[in-house]
């Protein structure tokens, strides 16, 4: 009987280690407010206490033409190859049993993670949506790519939809929705967050703990659907050969010729949120489609250009850095919220929270890029794996793996890569 193992480094697919360090490195962009200025912010950003213009409104234009929501879709694309690399046919009882453990301890540590260090927690989540992924992860490509996409657009145009119809509402029901959509808040709202946050660590841990019950429920509860569905069609373009380069040139240069068009269409409509000073429902509606629709699209292409560049040897070198932040993503996605609460978060750190805007936050956001290529280049040069995947691995598969820098025997063939 083969002893089931994790993958050895010899039998990764370089591309989706470096897809990885790319979606790692592109959700800390995003993340970078969350971590720094009040939650209300995300959801009423007209409260902001710096100007929408100059070096904040440009900061904040490049993250959300470029970033928003194209990073957090990769990461999702590549979660559901994950489910199956790990669990393998449904008809595989014991791996399907070893990526049940998995998933388990995934949410527990999603669980300390948002409750304890950062509300904005994903990891919960992917265990979640990882459930109805290892269901399917038997169906055939076509199957999860047609109705993973269905379900992505159908989650797209009710999201867009219900406030592109209230634009042509009566005042006073469109007053009603817009009042409960922003739940109220006000600027006394945000001060008095900022306040908690930079205070004690049980004034920063509580004020964070109410943050992720209230986002751990939307997500369980609507978010989902968008995630269950992009890991469809993640698994699906892994069955293809897209995600591992065997697809034609012709395909990855359609798909960024696409993306740049769409990148044109999402600067301009993100141009156009800042005219409005993000007036909703404008903002999310007839403004925030482009994004919606079209960030699968833009992540496609970026996944393309990437793929293409490291078929050449000068630059698989330069990238190398980054696939090594892939190969250790789970640990740089933690370690990326510990080092930014340590920064912002009172009680534990230097309690910076509220004091930078998004022009700021990108200085740190480049700050930490460099710190992670760096560190993971140097922990792989010693060690088979990062120190939190050994954790994670260790949980799942028990007793008998080696320590991260032993040598593994060679994985089952349906493991590898």
């Amino acid at each position: 009987m083969t002893t089931l193992r994790p993958v050895a480094a010899a039998d990764r697919h370089l591309q989706l280690d470096l897809l990885r360090g790319i979606g790692v490195m592109g959700i800390l962009s995003v993340n970078a407010a969350a971590f720094a200025l009040p939650f209300e912010l995300q959801v009423a950003p007209e409260l902001s206490p710096y100007p929408w213009t100059g070096a904040n409104a440009t900061a904040w234009w490049v993250m959300a033409t470029f970033f928003e929501f194209k990073f957090i879709t990769l990461f999702s694309l590549l979660f559901g190859v994950s489910i199956f690399l790990v669990g393998g046919e449904r008809s595989d009882l014991a791996r399907g049993a070893l990526l049940r453990r998995r998933l388990f301890w995934l949410a527990v540590f999603g669980l300390i993670h948002g409750l304890a260090v950062w509300y904005g927690d994903v990891l919960l989540l992917y265990a979640w949506s990882g459930l109805f992924m290892l269901l399917m992860r038997s169906w055939s490509a076509r199957r999860l790519f047609w109705i993973g996409l269905a379900v992505v657009l159908l989650g797209s145009l009710i999201s867009v939809g219900q406030l592109f119809a209230l634009e042509f509402a009566p005042a006073e029901v469109q007053r009603e929705a817009l009042e409960s959509m922003a739940g109220g808040y006000t600027a006394a709202d945000v001060s008095a967050a900022t306040e908690a946050m930079r205070g004690g660590f049980m004034a920063a841990l509580r004020e964070n703990a109410g943050n992720w019950v209230i986002l751990a429920v939307m997500s369980l509860l609507f978010l989902v659907f968008r995630t269950v569905g992009l890991m469809m069609i993640g698994l699906a373009l892994y069955r293809w050969g897209f995600l591992t380069g065997r697809s034609p040139a012709w395909v990855y240069g359609l798909l960024i010729a696409a993306a740049a068009g769409s990148l044109y269409l999402v600067g301009v409509s993100n141009t156009a949120q800042l005219a409005i000073d993000f007036a909703q429902p404008q903002s999310g509606g007839r403004y925030g489609a482009a994004n919606e629709f079209l960030s699968l699209v833009i992540t496609l292409g970026y996944a393309s250009a990437a793929i293409l560049l490291i078929r050449a040897a000068f630059a698989r070198r330069l990238l190398a850095p980054v696939a090594a932040v892939g190969r250790m993503a789970f640990t740089n996605y933690l370690t990326q919220s510990l080092i930014m609460t340590t920064i912002f978060y009172g009680g534990r750190g230097l309690g910076l929270f509220g004091t930078m805007d998004h022009a700021q936050l990108w200085l740190v956001v480049l700050a930490v890029w460099a710190l992670q290529l760096v560190w993971s280049r140097l922990w792989l040069s010693r060690f088979g794996m990062g120190p939190l995947e050994w954790v994670w691995r260790r949980l799942t598969y028990g007793r008998g793996l080696a320590r991260p820098g032993a040598d593994q025997p060679p994985p089952m063939a349906s493991e590898t890569r």
